[in-house]
């Protein structure tokens, strides 16, 4: 039986790419480029609030991206850092959680503990509350990274007599992922014109709809995300079926 992409779509997961591209084209520094991705996720997370979307997860900061210049990192470090502290309070009144997914114990210890207080504070705010939205950061996440971390746990739990070799299935690998208490996407997005999947989601994205779009992530308007959702909606959704 076909599901019908006509439902709600719960999940959407986006590959924001494009800044330094985008900056290069405005004659400015890859700084700006960031700088204008962040301030395009808090404009692209209200329109998934308009659009009644549960979950946003996006790729910020993967395990690759250590290979970057320093200077580059230290700007990124430093604008995650100002991006929660600056927009902290605006996440909050629209009911937005924060979550994260990754090796986020890598970070400079100041990034880290900012990230961690975001998490906590937004948790702590909305606990008992409706939440809105729920948004996943990808900092320091590699697909591949998932899959050994959550395989050397699954063989920790087995050690331990916690569980059997007939416990293993997709649902207790879904279970030791990072993404463990958030859906599966419906749709993943990949912007700037690019058609890979950079290492993202691989396992939890078995069965996702796919789309890609020419449009820089600063550009990547809320017309832009609405024409996503409707090509979407035009699918038939057959889970292998």
């Amino acid at each position: 039986m076909l599901n019908k992409t006509e439902d709600k779509i719960k999940h959407v997961a986006i590959i924001m790419d494009g800044n330094g591209r985008w900056a290069k084209e405005h004659g400015k520094d890859r700084k700006y480029g960031h700088r204008a991705g962040a301030q395009n996720l808090i404009d692209i997370s209200e329109t998934c609030i308009k659009n009644n979307i549960d979950y946003l997860t996006v790729y910020a900061f993967s395990t690759e991206n250590w290979n970057r210049p320093e200077d580059e990192k230290k700007s990124l470090f430093t604008l995650l850092e100002e991006f929660y502290k600056k927009e902290i309070k605006r996440l909050i009144k629209n009911n937005i959680k924060i979550c994260h997914i990754g090796d986020i114990s890598k970070f400079p210890e100041r990034t880290y503990n900012i990230i961690k207080k975001t998490e906590e504070e937004t948790r702590q705010y909305l606990e008992g509350k409706d939440i809105k939205l729920t948004i996943t950061i990808a900092l320091n996440y590699g697909s591949r990274d998932e899959l050994s971390r959550s395989i050397k746990n699954i063989c920790l739990d087995f050690d331990k007599g916690i569980i059997t070799t007939d416990d293993i299935d997709e649902n207790l690998i879904l279970r030791y992922l990072d993404t463990n208490d958030i859906p599966e996407p419906d749709l993943l997005i990949r912007t700037s014109g690019e058609y890979r999947l950079s290492n993202f989601l691989l396992y939890q994205i078995a069965y996702t709809e796919l789309y890609f779009t020419d449009i820089y992530w600063p550009d990547f308007s809320e017309e832009e995300f609405i024409k996503a959702i409707e090509n979407y909606k035009k699918r038939k959704r057959r889970f292998g079926g």
